[in-house]
Parts: structure tokens; sequence; C-alpha cells
């Protein structure tokens, strides 16, 4: 299995795609999958699933849902300077917190 890493968005960021058939889209992250290096990004990279009719979806039918893409293709957005920014480790406390590469600002509060 391979080894999870560390990630630079966490769920809530609100990041820009980089690139791909959604590259510019703005959204949302909804999940994060560390060991897949892998994030789903609301309204981005929509796939469309063929379902067949179940207890739980008695008509069936075609389900459009976010599929994850490679967290390498995806860049942070500052909530302070709402710029697309790389982040930087900040000393605070006990550990280490993000921060704005552009305009300084810690963005975990």
């Amino acid at each position: 299995m391979a080894e999870a890493v560390k990630l630079h968005v966490k769920k809530g960021d609100t990041v820009v795609v980089l690139a791909g058939k959604d590259k510019g889209k703005e959204g949302k992250v909804t999940a994060a999958f560390p060991k897949k290096s892998k994030v789903t990004v609301e309204g981005v990279n929509q796939v469309k699933r063929h379902t067949k009719p179940s207890q739980s979806n008695p008509q069936g039918g075609i389900i459009t849902k976010e599929a994850p893409i490679s967290v390498s293709n995806v860049m942070l957005v500052c909530p302070s300077c709402k710029k697309p920014t790389r982040i930087k480790k900040v000393a605070a406390g006990n550990g280490f917190v993000r921060a704005c590469k552009k305009c300084g600002e810690v963005i975990d509060k």
C-alpha cells in the first residue's frame, strides 16, 4: 500500500485547478485522500455513472458526481488576499500552521 503524503490542502479549503479539462475553475475541497494524493473538488471533474435500479434508487438512471483529481493539479486560494498561492509553514505555539506566501497571512486559525 502507498504511504500517506502530507497534503498542502485540507477539506473545506478553496482551490483553483491548474491542469486538465477544468483548468481555471475554482471550488471547495469536499474530500481529501492522502494515501492516493488526490482531492475531490466541488463542481470539478464531474463524471456520469449509469446505475441499475436498487431499493435506495428504484428509478436507476444516470447520476453525475465529482471524481477525485491529483493534488498536484490544484493550488490553494488565500482567504485574505483571494489569490492562488503556495504555502509556507510558520511556527505557532507548539506546532506549525500554514501561511500565505504572497501576503503572509496565517491560513489555519
